[in-house]
């Protein structure tokens, strides 16, 4: 016996509630906005240039005060220590120094004789260089990948549905992209080429799921004649909820185990998922279905239209 979290006669109002939606949406949209506006982005080494040092202290307490105070006297700017996973494992932030890789290098060195002075047993896990040109390359085709990537999937939506789908599912992935940059934003976790990455599936994710949500309106809209755009959107998203409720929960569980066991690394990637994920489902069901009832998806769609006379005909 298959075992349903969602009953099969399920009714729930969702177009109903959009006004509610509609304008939780706007207001988390506006919060993001101005985050974005006030606070900005906490922009890793990937964007801003500069050195990131990974290391592990092994079996040694470590003051962060008397560490910090001892990197700053190198006198090579405002270096950011940072704790992650265990109270062992510590990430070191160089700013870019002027005079260019060598004086780079010379920077990393002076650290590494300072660490070996202060500790032991210092295991160096990694050392990441990037120069501040190849940081503003990198975050505008970051930007751009993500501008196309929603281009791409707006212009394949238009021509597989109709031109107010496109809309429809463009609204809810602006939606979800714009709101998971401003959750980084509000926390201060570091955005980077990972998080680029993140946001670039949880458009895919959100896109996937808005277009099965789609795909049964299509198929509801040649079946149902007669019955209202309200009923049919609702009965719509009643039908596709329980897959879209069982896809989200078994990847937000596998993202969970990540999370719990992925390390500190990839962390910032995981949390984007988690949230994009979940704002996502949300706008596939509350945002990207109900504004078709705006968009005249009966009388205006050819696809809909060309069925109908090919019916009469036959």
């Amino acid at each position: 016996m298959a075992l349903k979290w969602i009953p099969d006669n399920t009714n729930i109002d969702f177009v109903r509630l959009r006004f509610i939606t509609f304008g939780l949406s706007t207001l988390l949209a506006l919060l993001s906005l101005g985050l974005l506006i006030s606070k900005g982005l906490n922009y890793g080494i990937d964007f801003t240039g500069g050195t990131l040092m990974e290391i592990k202290v092994v079996d040694q307490p470590i003051n962060l005060g008397e560490l910090r105070a001892s990197l700053n006297s190198l006198e090579l700017g405002a270096i950011s220590i940072q704790e992650f996973g265990s109270l062992e494992d510590l990430l070191i932030r160089l700013p870019e120094q002027a005079g260019g890789p060598e004086q780079q290098k010379a920077a990393i060195d002076s650290v590494h004789s300072a660490l070996d002075q202060k500790f032991s047993n210092v295991d160096y896990r990694r050392t990441e260089f990037v120069g501040p040109q190849v940081g503003k390359e990198l975050k505008e085709k970051g930007l751009m990948a993500v501008l196309f990537s929603i281009i791409g999937m707006l212009v394949y939506i238009w021509f597989r549905f109709e031109w107010q789908y496109g809309v429809g599912a463009c609204i809810a992935l602006i939606h979800d992209t714009f709101i998971t940059v401003g959750l980084f934003s509000m926390t201060g976790m570091e955005f980077n080429l990972s998080t680029v990455a993140a946001i670039l599936m949880i458009a895919g994710y959100s896109m996937n799921d808005t277009v099965v949500v789609f795909d049964r309106i299509r198929e509801n809209l040649r079946k149902f004649k007669k019955m209202s755009i309200y009923e049919l959107l609702n009965k719509s998203i009643n039908e596709t909820l329980s897959r879209t409720i069982m896809t989200s929960g078994t990847t937000i569980l596998a993202l969970v185990a990540l999370w719990l066991f992925g390390g500190e690394v990839i962390r910032g990637f995981v949390y984007a998922l988690i949230f994009g994920i979940g704002i996502g489902t949300f706008s596939s069901i509350f945002v990207a279905a109900p504004v078709l009832l705006y968009l005249n998806i009966r009388h205006g769609g050819k696809k809909a239209s060309s069925d109908e006379e090919a019916a009469q005909k036959a």
